[in-house]
């Protein structure tokens, strides 16, 4: 087959895909119709798809697990690939020029390099892994893994993959914009789960049970305490024994939408025990705060920092001079950046940006004493050398 007939097919398999990806109304639904599609085109046995937090790299929901029981390894995958040194790891993938790649082709064709292969997949008869993270720019907005028990992932599938890492990530994107229905009164509370160091959940509080009642289903495990705790709360918590450890230098922190369409935000932290040795990891999950949310919805609409401090003070009711003056920039460049913002956000008049950006959004414009918060770079990605 000649280079023009390969890359023209690429152009109508990614095609298909998109297709799929466009009939979606939800994440998770994105997931089932564009690994039904996919799997005619790179055949797989069992695959885990992941929404990511553009933010941190970390998993969130939703999470499709496919024909890999009820995900009882679940844990043990996360563990492994945060914890324990590993050929390809999403983070590393995620800087990689190429963000898709197969376990056995990364390995020269020996992928019990891998610990997750030695002590996780071969168990499983897994034969191959191919991974790709779905990211705009470095933010990863979702993660995936294809496994397979027989035959290895060629490259003509790696670059098919690879190629759909931008698509599907601004599809993914779309699906982050808080909603307008999330309004309502929610516990604002911050909940408190502590687990020992060996990750056993030893202690929860109330407002902790109320969050938790309303996450997604997804991959959760059994605890001590009577309660399941999700994969996305259990991941938070192995990234704080990561940091903790030297593995990782990114941020423990996670936001998690509730089936209400709310953000919650999960953040873990390791604690230190008798004599400063590693103690127990607290875990907080709270309502997400307004300056959370206003990153949010930047991330989701694609603004960039300096968009989101006008958005802001647009906002707050200033004026183009004032937010010149504000921001020591001409009134030219701010009205160029509300151009932008107009077109990102699909409005065509201030009023129309404040109400689709703020007042849909359930939470207030930014008080006039609330820092203009710039979104951080990711920072998970900041692998320890």
């Amino acid at each position: 087959m000649t280079d023009h007939h390969r890359h023209h097919q690429h152009h109508r398999h990614h095609q298909s895909v998109l297709a799929a990806a466009d009939e979606a109304s939800d994440a998770l639904e994105l997931f089932s119709r564009v690994s039904a599609r996919l799997r005619r085109l790179v055949p797989f046995d069992s695959a885990v798809w992941t929404a990511a937090d553009p933010d941190t790299g970390l998993i969130t929901a939703p999470m499709l697990v496919e024909n890999l029981g009820q995900g009882e390894g679940c844990a043990a995958y996360w563990r492994s690939e945060l914890l324990e040194e590993n050929v390809l790891p999403f983070r590393e993938l995620a800087r990689a020029a190429v963000p898709a790649a197969g376990l056995r082709a990364a390995t020269g064709g020996l992928p019990a390099r891998s610990s997750r292969f030695r002590r996780l997949l071969r168990d499983q008869g897994m034969h191959d892994e191919l991974r790709a993270v779905f990211q705009i720019g470095e933010r990863p907005w979702g993660l995936l893994s294809l496994f397979r028990t027989a035959e290895s992932f060629d490259s003509r599938e790696t670059a098919l993959l690879a190629g759909l890492s931008l698509p599907l990530a601004e599809r993914l994107r779309t699906f982050a914009r808080p909603t307008v229905t999330a309004r309502g009164t929610d516990s604002p509370a911050p909940g408190l789960i502590l687990f020992d160091e060996n990750g056993e959940a030893t202690s929860v509080n109330e407002e902790a049970r109320h969050h938790l009642a309303r996450l997604p289903q997804g991959p959760s495990f059994p605890t001590a305490l009577g309660l399941e705790l999700p994969i996305w709360v259990i991941g938070a918590a192995l990234q704080a024994r990561a940091v903790t450890a030297g593995h990782d230098r990114g941020s423990a922190r996670v936001r998690i939408r509730t089936t209400e369409g709310r953000w919650l935000t999960c953040h873990a932290s390791s604690l230190t025990g008798a004599g400063g040795g590693p103690g127990p990891v607290a875990l907080v999950i709270e309502p997400a705060t307004p300056a959370d949310l206003a990153v949010l919805v930047a991330e989701a609409y694609g603004l960039t920092p300096r968009e989101l401090e006008i958005t802001q003070l647009t906002a707050r009711g200033l004026s183009t001079a004032e937010i010149a003056a504000t921001l020591f920039i001409s009134p030219h460049t701010v009205r160029d950046h509300l151009k932008t913002v107009f077109t990102k956000a699909g409005v065509a008049s201030r009023g129309a940006l404040v109400a689709r950006l703020f007042t849909d959004h359930y939470w207030p414009a930014m008080p006039e004493s609330a820092e203009v918060r710039r979104p951080g770079r990711p920072s998970v990605w900041a692998r320890a050398v």
